[in-house]
């Protein structure tokens, strides 16, 4: 079921989302070659924790870690380990801090120093992708509606929309209805309502779409070893468009 979140729940949100987005910023300047990922999470944990809110992710169905550190050919839930970043890696920090209760989630790719033309192209694709499918997020407009704008621009760039992970409405919970695919035919499911919050979050990969899980149960890679990235928001509806959240 779909929940609609009142005015004070989203000012929580609002909340939340500003420290996630504040702790982004702070790692556009943090991330940099000879950092380990596990350095990386230590900092996150440590900046939600400073701004008196709590990092969701730890301990969220046993994850052991407060942020995600998807690096190169990995499409999400990379653990946090002793790798050190390279010059030319990308890596994607996904992050969601919880406060009085509310949630919000973004995450973010970044360039460790000089990438390649590919890797530079697939993040800038990703990240415009992203705000096409936040433009279709008004409404009255269905939830496909999201995902099939995304996909229609990421394939005419030469690049595919990962169909094994998708974005969710959030708010007291990480995961909430709708589901929010990054991929398909416009006009099905929900229509977009004022009051609903939902993450939309596409991961593209520079190859095909299909990805392989680790060992780990958890680390998701492109099944063909080529590079992906993702952006992610968490929005809430209003009469006068989608508010983006996880912003400063």
């Amino acid at each position: 079921m779909i929940t609609i979140k009142s005015r004070y729940e989203i000012s929580l949100m609002r909340e939340a989302g500003k420290v996630v987005a504040a702790c982004h910023e702070a790692l556009a300047k943090l991330i940099r070659p000879g950092i380990t990922t596990l350095d990386i999470d230590r900092f996150v944990e440590s900046f939600i924790l400073r701004h008196k809110m709590e990092p969701a992710q730890k301990g969220y169905k046993g994850y052991p870690f407060a942020s995600c550190t998807s690096v190169n050919d990995v499409v999400c839930h990379g653990f946090p380990s002793d790798y050190r970043l390279k010059e030319g890696d990308i890596i994607t920090v996904d992050m969601v801090a919880v406060y009085k209760g509310l949630h919000a989630d973004s995450a973010w790719s970044y360039a460790v120093g000089q990438v390649s033309d590919e890797a530079r192209r697939l993040l800038e694709v990703t990240h415009t992708a992203l705000f096409k499918g936040i433009e279709q997020a008004v409404i009255g407009n269905h939830i496909s509606d999201i995902g099939h704008a995304i996909q229609t621009y990421v394939e005419s760039q030469g690049f595919s929309v990962v169909r094994d992970f998708i974005g969710h409405g959030i708010g007291r919970k990480m995961h909430e209805s709708p589901e929010v695919l990054h991929y398909g035919p416009p006009h099905r499911g929900p229509r977009i309502r004022k009051g609903m919050t939902f993450t939309i979050e596409p991961m593209v990969n520079a190859g095909g779409y299909e990805v392989k899980i680790d060992p780990d149960g958890w680390t998701a890679r492109t099944a063909d070893g080529s590079l992906s990235t993702q952006y992610e928001h968490t929005i809430a509806i209003t009469e006068n468009g989608p508010e983006i959240l996880t912003v400063l």
